[in-house]
């Protein structure tokens, strides 16, 4: 596999998958079901599964594939792995707030390297292209052929007036105290991976995380981020955010702009 190859087939593979997210989320009911670990999952989280794992199995086979909505993958391990969240930000998706995404991404000896996130509800899509460089893609989103992509990067910050971006479901006393080390400017909310691609086109400067999240949530978010200058680092000693742990679960984390001067934990 070459990234020229994967490039194309994810972001396909995202925007059809966001098709199927969309005829469920405009209809006027739909199933929602609580999984072993009380989060919810709901027929789009399944459909749009379905769609991406037949789609990456077809190109793909030899590639191990990670993704949330399939257990027996979690216990799978490799160097080298795609790994998916078919709907990431489930919560915003049942309460028809818009801020959901999805997320594909490649991971390379610990290391998420390329990856789309696509916001189906905001017509947003972010992604690496093949040469590393994330883009933000515009125009009429063709599943065919890639239309005009604008090239993206993390902002030059201001460190007495910064801009930052926390979870919208998932903001706490402890996120609210780390954000308080810092001098800001605004801060704001927002569902799923979009916080790393707001980092990632300079529209936010700083993402803190201090909650539960699984690789599936971050892996693509990470990659469009990375690839647009940004860092990622656990929370609590600034060392890289690996990827291939066992279980899949992440530490506590902080994505953001190189110029932010960081804040111990």
């Amino acid at each position: 596999m070459t990234y020229d190859a994967l490039i194309p087939v994810i972001r396909r593979l995202a925007l059809e998958a966001g098709d199927t997210i969309m005829q469920i989320y405009e209809a006027d009911d739909f199933d929602v079901k609580v999984k072993s670990d009380a989060s919810p999952v709901t027929e789009a989280d399944e459909a749009a599964d379905d769609l991406i794992s037949a789609g990456l199995r077809a190109v793909f086979p030899d590639i191990l594939l990670v993704t949330e909505e399939q257990a027996a993958s979690h216990s799978e391990k490799g160097d080298t792995f795609l790994i998916v969240d078919p709907l990431d930000g489930t919560k915003e998706f049942i309460n028809r707030r818009g801020d959901f995404t999805v997320n594909i991404a490649l991971v390379e000896n610990g290391v998420p390297t390329r990856g789309v996130v696509y916001a189906p509800a905001k017509g947003r899509i972010f992604y690496t292209q093949a040469d590393g460089q994330s883009v933000e893609e515009t125009g009429a989103l063709d599943k065919a052929q890639a239309g005009d992509v604008i090239p993206i990067s993390v902002s030059e910050p201001d460190n007495s007036a910064l801009l930052i971006v926390a979870s919208k479901s998932h903001r706490d006393q402890a996120t609210e105290d780390y954000i308080n080390k810092y001098q800001v400017k605004d801060s704001k909310s927002a569902g799923s991976s979009l916080k790393f691609c707001l980092v990632a086109t300079g529209e936010a400067d700083l993402y803190p995380r201090v909650g539960r999240t699984m690789e599936w949530d971050t892996a693509a978010g990470h990659a469009v981020l990375a690839g647009a200058g940004g860092k990622v680092v656990r929370f609590d000693d600034h060392s890289s955010l690996n990827y291939g742990k066992d279980g899949y679960a992440n530490p506590f984390f902080i994505a953001y702009a190189p110029g932010v001067d960081l804040k111990e934990a």
